[in-house]
């Protein structure tokens, strides 16, 4: 018998002192909140700090913890956190074709890739939180 494939990964939704959300331009899903796959003997909330760094340059400190997206048909689990910045410069990388903070309406309309919105709006709004969101779709991450 084989034993399970799961990907778990951990994101951060992190908003600035003047109400700017941090996103990075990936090259396959254009705009998003930085994320990423979690290591081996990593928590959730370390790999959302670790990824966050990677992608975009800007170091973070977690807030809270918002909830759970749940890809049933493709066994990804990503798991959502609210952060602040606490440091660093935004970068560019081959993770990341471009980062920035932007008001969140503009960066909300920016992000277009599958449910990633949608998850960016649920971490925004206090009284969804904490969810779990169980979806079937072999084609999304």
């Amino acid at each position: 018998m084989n034993p399970p494939k799961h990907i778990v990964s951990a994101a951060a939704i992190v908003i600035n002192e003047k109400n700017e959300l941090l996103l990075i331009k990936g090259p396959r899903r254009g705009w998003e909140m930085p994320g990423g796959q979690v290591e081996e003997r990593e928590s959730l909330s370390h790999a959302a700090i670790r990824e966050t760094k990677e992608e975009s340059g800007i170091d973070i400190e977690i807030i809270k913890f918002c909830g759970i997206f749940q890809n049933v048909g493709n066994s990804v689990c990503n798991a959502l956190f609210l952060a602040k910045p606490v440091g660093g410069q935004l970068i560019r990388s081959e993770e990341s074709l471009d980062s920035g903070f932007f008001p969140i309406e503009e960066a909300l309309e920016k992000v277009d890739w599958k449910d990633f919105r949608q998850r960016i709006e649920y971490c925004l709004r206090p009284e969804m939180q904490p969810f779990c969101i169980e979806f079937h779709d072999d084609n999304n991450i």
